[in-house]
């Protein structure tokens, strides 16, 4: 029997028994409604994400300047740089600001869920300095299950979570926002 073999015999004797899958939490698992905003709020402060007002928006993307180069495809907020000339993504390398409405928002880890349709461009919530996010409080779901069962992706096609701006520390174990990803992200609520 050559070493190989004797290790994967060994491994495969000292392998541990079956084990009974967790249960799913009730539907909906969250609390109530009135539960869902402090909850959805406390994770994404967490995470370094503020809120704006909806009477606050235009100001806020306004702060940025006159040299910013805005996106938005929500209604509310004029951009400077309209999607539909955007034949590169590579064009959207230098967008500062971009404001796009969220689908729904989650109240367990904070996560919104925006699809292709809002974002025209897949890589734009990704490669924007700052990204808005609008959603209503009447969009909120207690968890990612009930989450997913509101989404329907064969209509709207690609579609991500976002929950946060970028942040990671796996470099010298620093925290470094913005790394692959936006390096703020505000969510306006209402």
């Amino acid at each position: 029997m050559s070493s190989k073999s004797h290790i994967l015999g060994r491994i495969r004797g000292n392998k541990p028994g079956p084990r009974a899958l967790p249960t799913l939490p009730p539907d909906p698992a969250a609390g109530t409604r009135e539960q869902w905003e402090p909850a959805f709020r406390a994770v994404l402060t967490g995470s370094k994400s503020g809120f704006i007002t909806p009477d606050a928006l235009s100001g806020h993307v306004a702060a940025y300047g006159p040299d910013a180069t805005i996106v938005s495809t929500v209604p509310e907020v004029a951009g400077n740089l309209y999607l539909g000339t955007v034949t590169d993504p590579l064009q959207l390398a230098g967008v500062d600001v971009t404001v796009l409405r969220a689908r729904l928002g989650v109240a367990e880890n904070g996560a919104m869920w925006v699809s292709e349709t809002e974002a025209v461009h897949r890589v734009l919530p990704f490669i924007t300095q700052h990204l808005v996010l609008v959603v209503r409080t009447s969009d909120l779901v207690g968890t990612m299950h009930e989450a997913y069962r509101r989404i329907d992706v064969a209509e709207t096609g690609f579609g991500v979570f976002i929950a946060g701006p970028s942040k990671t520390a796996d470099i010298e174990q620093s925290l470094v926002i913005g790394a692959h990803g936006p390096r703020s992200l505000t969510v306006c609520l209402g």
